[in-house]
């Protein structure tokens, strides 16, 4: 090879000369063009330094109405700009920015590919403030939009996160060194301060002390940053004692405080119009604490998310080989949200088979109260599938599967899950407060045996509340299906999926405040009861219409029966028991839809209707075209005397307003069970009905 390179150049060399000399020539004169550039513009820096400040003082001015100022700016050296004392007040507002002592320099390869670098950055004294009193704001002229020029941005969000990463990092400087620096929020009469007293980044190693609100705490952020490769490992943590921020708690309610938390970016690329992250975020005795999480404080002891992100030209999503690690277990989360050309919401959950007891001593501390101290034997396994098209939402995808091999549960927690098998004291609750103790079991005169409870009663309300109740294991996967895509269509919360165990459970075992935890707590001991079979479907039926709520501190069907119609619930006919099975999910407006007369108002009559006939098509009631006993329903004599005094009626919130048409309104706790939804969700051998 070599011999030949060899003859090729003897019999060229000539030409291979006269190349390499023009070659050189060439390269010779770009060299001096480029020294001759750089002496004019070196000579020349100082006008040219002055022309860039006064054409960003212009602009700031014009297309933003904020008064920029910079006393003195001139260069130190080849690469390094001193600027002294800059500010930044926007027109009518608080002063936004004061830098009073400020060096940097900039990275010189990165300039001839037209990009600003960071080398070094000395910074003294100053402040950032952001101040919103009532509506106004001194950095709202940050959101001002630019004219509209006629043309549309196409979407590329992997493009854009590329873009806003690399303006980050290459904001980054290798060295930093902040002194006395203030970062304010003020809002009304509410500031948050974090006086950054020292931060420092010394060849990728960062530190810092950062005092919060005056003393009030001293937070430090430690570790590595690399902006070349875009990757930085970061903890902060507060000395001698946790990280928290009052102010959450006094703007939102939010009580939240940690030993430590970490977080990590490993690896970014952007390929193929595709930007990956891989991240990683840890947090040690994470506390929380809001009334919509939950009512007591949780704790989290130790927690981390690795991260597999994917953003894409117009989608985000978290890959299923992300995994959440919580004390003793593991799991697989997945998220995708599309924005276009319509938005499309997906979330999976998946983990592999567990040890059950593992699975309960992850449960963060405070969350599930009536479940902590249980002991379990056997495995657990979860899946969740979810995904939601907003132009088809009638099609969306449900579901959720606990499964279990050899799951026994050998100790109860705090609670004792199958005390409604035997007599138990149960004591419901009006907006926090205790009402009265019920004995709900065979010692009490007012608890009605399941067999001696009209059969036209327990079948009105499985019809109404769940027709499939002695068919399920406490849930109807399609009737959440359906509720999802009736509240997605109607922007509310407008239909829920209770079945009568979760019903049951909700009044038994848990508190009545509406938190998140408790919702988890109650599909959690549904399940429990309903796959371990602690109480027969029986007993559970017979338990529920003895304690729920029928009126103003009305409970159980034999005070019901008693209270609107003088009888004894073995005698409840067909329009009496429709009526009370109507009231279930509004008890407080109970008396509502009477006339003075004690008749029922005509409004009722479609609800009658479309119960009684469900009723009828399964065998349950004889067919009837004139109302299913809605003429038969009179309220006794010694209620009626309510109905003249409107302000003695304590009508349901939901009740309350402008509508028109109550007799729809009353229709609502049937859409889940109408006839449509009757016949797909529920297959005919999984229905049983009480005779």
């Amino acid at each position: 090879m070599l011999q030949k390179i060899r003859q090729y150049y003897q019999q060229h060399r000539e030409r291979i000369q006269w190349y390499a000399r023009k070659i050189a020539w060439v390269a010779l004169f770009i060299a001096l063009l480029s020294l001759v550039t750089g002496v004019i513009v070196y000579s020349q820096r100082e006008v040219i330094l002055q022309s860039v400040i006064k054409k960003a003082i212009g602009k700031a001015k014009n297309d933003y109405r904020v008064d920029l100022k910079i006393e003195q700016a001139r260069f130190s050296g080849f690469r390094t700009l001193a600027v002294a004392r800059i500010s930044a007040i926007p027109e009518n507002r608080d002063s936004l920015l004061l830098i009073e002592k400020m060096e940097v320099s900039v990275q010189i390869f990165p300039l001839f590919l037209g990009k600003v670098k960071l080398a070094e950055l000395n910074m003294e004294r100053g402040f950032l403030q952001l101040v919103k009193k009532d509506s106004l704001r001194n950095y709202d002229f940050l959101f001002r939009r630019k004219q509209n020029t006629g043309q549309k941005n196409q979407l590329d969000l992997a493009g854009l996160g590329n873009r806003l990463l690399n303006t980050v990092f290459y904001k980054i400087p290798e060295d930093l060194d902040v002194k006395n620096f203030d970062l304010r929020w003020v809002e009304d009469t509410t500031r948050l301060n974090f006086e950054l007293k020292k931060v420092l980044i010394d060849d990728g190693e960062v530190s810092s002390t950062i005092l919060v609100n005056q003393n009030e705490a001293t937070w430090h952020v430690d570790g590595e940053v690399e902006p070349d490769d875009r990757q930085l490992d970061l903890e902060i943590y507060a000395e001698g004692g946790k990280v928290e921020l009052p102010y959450l708690e006094k703007k939102w309610g939010l009580k939240l405080h940690f030993d430590r938390l970490s977080t990590r970016m490993e690896d970014v690329s952007y390929f193929a119009g595709k930007l990956k992250i891989n991240g990683y975020w840890s947090a040690k005795n994470l506390l929380i604490k809001h009334s919509k999480i939950a009512a007591k404080e949780v704790l989290v002891p130790d927690a981390y998310l690795d991260a597999r992100m994917v953003i894409g030209e117009n989608y985000m999503e978290l890959d299923e080989a992300s995994v959440i690690h919580l004390k003793e277990i593991e799991m697989n989360p997945y998220l995708r949200y599309t924005l276009k050309p319509h938005k499309i919401y997906e979330l999976g959950l998946h983990t592999d088979e567990l040890p059950a007891q593992a699975v309960f001593n992850s449960f963060p501390m405070g969350l599930f109260e009536t479940l902590e101290g249980i002991r379990v034997e056997g495995k657990l396994q979860y899946d969740l599938d979810f995904y939601l098209d907003e132009t088809q939402p009638d099609e969306v995808k449900f579901s959720s599967e606990l499964r279990k091999e050899d799951f026994k549960i050998l100790k109860f927690g705090k609670t004792n899950l199958s005390k409604i098998n035997s007599d138990f004291i149960y004591t419901p609750y009006e907006y926090g407060k205790p009402m009265r103790d019920l004995l709900i079991g065979s010692t009490n005169p007012n608890f009605v045996p399941l067999d001696q409870i009209s059969p036209f009663l327990k079948n009105a309300v499985l019809t109404a509340e769940d027709p499939s109740f002695f068919g399920h294991r406490g849930f109807v996967e399609e009737a959440i299906r359906k509720s999802i895509a009736t509240n997605f269509k109607r922007k509310a919360f407008k239909r829920g999926a209770s079945t009568i165990s979760m019903q049951l459970v909700k009044n038994v075992y848990l508190s009545r405040q509406k938190t998140l935890a408790r919702k988890i707590e109650e599909m959690l001991i549904v399940w429990l009861i309903e796959n371990n079979r602690l109480s027969s479907k029986n007993r559970m039926f017979e338990v529920y219409l003895n304690l729920i709520e029928w009126g103003a501190n009305v409970y159980g069907i034999a005070e019901a029966a008693r209270h609107y119609f003088d009888k004894h619930p073995s005698e409840l006919n067909l329009g009496e028991s429709i009526y009370l099975a109507s009231i279930v999910p509004r008890p407080k407006s109970s008396l509502y839809f009477f006339e003075y007369q004690g008749n029922l108002r005509g409004s009722m009559l479609g609800y009658f209707n479309s119960i009684g006939g469900l009723m009828a098509r399964r065998g349950l009631a004889p067919a009837d075209s004139t109302g299913y006993g809605f003429y038969d329903v009179r309220l006794k004599e010694g209620l009626r005397y309510l109905l003249a005094r409107p302000d003695s009626l304590m009508l349901d919130s939901l009740m309350e307003g402008n509508n028109s048409d109550l007799g729809e309104l009353w229709m609502e706790p049937l859409i889940k069970k109408s006839k449509a939804d009757s016949v797909a969700l529920h297959e005919p051998k999984k229905i049983k009905f009480i005779p």
